[in-house]
């Protein structure tokens, strides 16, 4: 007994002249799900991470609001304290407040900055940092996004209190490409630092040792920029070091855009041991200090997230 066999249709729903196999083009098909999936997965826990960071905050707010007051004292007592310093003094500045300015948003940004490695560290103490690295999260990485989002969104609101604040006590304001480029001097800024401070929140053995680290670090940056006064004030030694330290890169092009209303990137701002710096030079600085610090503590997050 015979029977008939009828050979299979081809299928015709996909163009041949692709040249593309039906296995290759369902794959690729599915990694590009599988790959905004993800994306979309670690966008809303680093939005779920970040809202609770700020919920914290509202519940504690006196982080923010001795952030904001303790360099509103400082423009106030050192403003009074040398306002009657000979015009011209501090360079091209009006006042010293003008000068001082600069300096109090910087370091205001950069202690913040400082301490974004402690509710991290809190968090490790206490367990809540365990419960994250067992969860099913897309990517651990968040943990560290959504720090950088809370740190560099308050350092945002205590600058712009800090340059209200300036204004008002006659330290004027810049135009509003120059705010923009100050937003873009604390983002370079906070976001190095950032990444050192929760670098040393995983590699430190408790919140006590961070905390030291932050006491120790402050003032020695401080008084080593050129926050309270010009390079020209000090010793050839101390010019030197205050050009190697990354606050000043971030102090001067503030400061020049406080007194140039004209600037330029191609503006000299600094006048360094070894060169000028123009205003696109110190970005670059900033900048690579951002790429040295994130890639520093890349070998240590990938051990801890493993």
């Amino acid at each position: 007994m015979s029977r008939t066999v009828t050979p299979a249709k081809p299928d015709i729903s996909r163009p041949a002249a692709s040249g593309q196999p039906a296995e290759a083009t369902t794959s690729v098909l599915g990694a590009s799900v599988l790959g905004a999936s993800v994306l979309g997965e670690f966008v809303q826990e680093t939005l779920a991470l970040t809202r609770r960071l700020f919920i914290q905050l509202q519940r504690r707010p006196s982080t923010l609001i001795a952030g904001i007051v303790q360099p509103l004292m400082w423009l106030i007592l050192f403003g009074a304290l040398f306002q009657n310093v000979p015009a011209g003094l501090f360079g091209e500045s009006q006042n010293y407040g003008q000068f001082l300015g600069a300096g109090v948003i910087v370091f205001t940004a950069f202690a913040g900055a400082l301490n974004a490695g402690l509710p991290v560290m809190f968090d490790r103490e206490f367990g809540f940092l365990n419960r994250l690295l067992v969860a099913p999260l897309a990517s651990r990485f968040s943990i560290v996004v959504a720090s950088a989002i809370f740190i560099v969104t308050l350092s945002f609101i205590q600058t712009a209190v800090i340059v209200t604040a300036g204004a008002f006590f006659g330290a004027g304001l810049p135009g509003a490409a120059g705010l923009g480029a100050i937003a873009l001097i604390i983002f370079l800024l906070v976001l190095g630092v950032t990444g050192l401070s929760l670098g040393l929140a995983f590699a430190l053995p408790g919140h006590v040792e961070l905390i030291a680290v932050i006491f120790v670090t402050n003032l020695p940056l401080l008084f080593a920029s050129t926050a309270l006064a010009p390079l020209s004030f000090m010793p050839k030694w101390l010019q030197v070091v205050a050009s190697l330290n990354p606050l000043s890169y971030a102090i001067e092009p503030i400061r020049y855009l406080y007194t140039h209303s004209d600037w330029a990137l191609s503006s000299t701002v600094m006048q360094a041991p070894w060169g000028d710096i123009t205003f696109a030079g110190a970005l670059l600085v900033l900048a690579g200090f951002d790429a040295v610090a994130l890639l520093s503590i890349q070998p240590l997050l990938r051990r801890t997230f493993a």
